[in-house]
């Protein structure tokens, strides 16, 4: 941000009025569609916000779908180069909804610019691209988020507030899944970018697993060292164009072992290929003194176990419907019982992040940094380097 739209925001603000914060969208698809779904409804429900997001721009490759998509979702403008949207002074936040290539290049040059930057999940498609993001983000002073929406479930967010508390005492294990099955061979699936290392830089790693790689760093803490197994069960799919088949060379299901640098060890697992789920995504985190289980599949809810409650005659895991005006987020929202879904888990994050932009906040701890994405990424490469090598690795940043 120049010093001169700070200065003028931090005007506004003295005058009683919510300063504007600029967004360039680099993206208009799936996720596209979901982060601006975000900016559009925080003015009015994340209320008072703590700025107006105002949808400068859009960019993308197609001239014909990314004109559509400007008139869609309500940008005032759109380039069919990113480059030429990072010139525009308007663009205060850029937000990189690109495919994984997309990631490290046009975020170094928005950190140049001196935009913020927030962008999806992975960081990069290896640890080596995400530390030259993660330098130049540094470098250039600015607010960096990475999009690891599950943070911003408030069950999820309840569950850390019990473990930072300290009610669950000791932690002892952290097991978590991310199922899905859309490539599977009845749906046919051609092979797409995110079957295409180059691209992507894994499969259902980089896309499923590193969710939960961040939610066990984000509820458990640091990882030491990690122990995998990786699957490509389907290594020949047909060209999207029809022209003849193409070899998938990333990885369709993985499972690790984790080792935490608290003494706590836990198990992940990732698959495109798990008939009946279509966003299976569970942990289970067992303590001294109780046990949390959430499936984001019923995302309103945490499970909760104490140790020792009475009457241990009823004793069990309890249900518990997190829509209390008290729990995270929840004030913003309906009356109790009346449930929110996945693309809310947005709107707070970039409420999250619209409020350190403005107010000079720092993004961690509840917030995914460019070094959480980095983080995350040596932890992805090393589940991919212990898989290949048949050998536990241990975790260095």
């Amino acid at each position: 941000m120049s010093e001169q739209s700070f200065t003028s925001m931090a005007g506004a603000r003295a005058e009683g009025e919510i300063p504007e914060i600029g967004v360039g969208m680099l993206g208009y698809a799936f996720m596209g569609k979901a982060h601006t779904n975000a900016y559009k409804t925080i003015p009015y429900m994340m209320y008072p916000p703590p700025a107006i997001p105002r949808l400068i721009a859009i960019a993308g490759r197609n001239e014909e779908a990314i004109r559509e998509a400007a008139r869609r979702y309500g940008y005032e403008t759109y380039y069919t180069d990113w480059r030429t949207m990072l010139e525009d002074d308007r663009v205060q936040l850029f937000d990189n909804g690109g495919p994984n290539d997309a990631h490290a290049e046009p975020s170094i040059a928005a950190a140049q610019a001196g935009k913020h930057i927030f962008c999806e999940k992975p960081l990069a498609r290896s640890a080596g691209e995400a530390r030259e993001m993660l330098d130049a983000v540094r470098k250039a002073g600015i607010k960096h988020m990475v999009a690891f929406n599950y943070r911003f479930v408030p069950a999820i967010r309840l569950a850390r507030n019990l473990i930072e508390s300290g009610r669950l005492g000791r932690i002892y294990h952290f097991r978590a899944v991310y199922l899905q099955e859309w490539i599977m061979p009845h749906y046919n699936t051609p092979k797409i970018w995110r079957l295409d290392k180059q691209v992507a830089g894994s499969g259902a790693l980089g896309d499923l697993g590193a969710h939960i790689v961040d939610l066990g760093r984000f509820l458990v803490g640091e990882m030491k060292s990690v122990s995998a197994m990786t699957r490509t069960f389907i290594d020949e799919r047909p060209l999207p164009d029809g022209s003849g088949t193409a070899r998938v060379d990333v990885d369709d299901a993985f499972v690790a072992c984790v080792e935490f640098e608290n003494g706590a060890i836990g198990t992940l697992e990732a698959t495109r290929f798990a008939g009946g789920h279509k966003n299976y995504q569970a942990l289970e985190i067992n303590g001294e003194r109780g046990s949390i289980r959430f499936n984001l599949e019923r995302m309103n809810e945490l499970e909760v176990f104490w140790v020792g409650e009475e009457p241990k005659e009823t004793q069990g895991f309890h249900d518990v419907l997190v829509t209390e005006s008290y729990h995270p987020w929840w004030e913003n929202w309906w009356p109790h019982g009346h449930i929110i879904g996945w693309e809310h888990t947005f709107i707070h994050e970039l409420t999250h992040f619209l409020d350190c932009i403005a107010n000079n906040k720092e993004v961690a701890p509840y917030g995914a940094t460019f070094e959480d994405g980095y983080r995350a990424a040596v932890i992805c490469d090393a589940i991919l380097e212990s898989a290949s090598s048949r050998r536990q690795i241990d975790l260095e940043y």
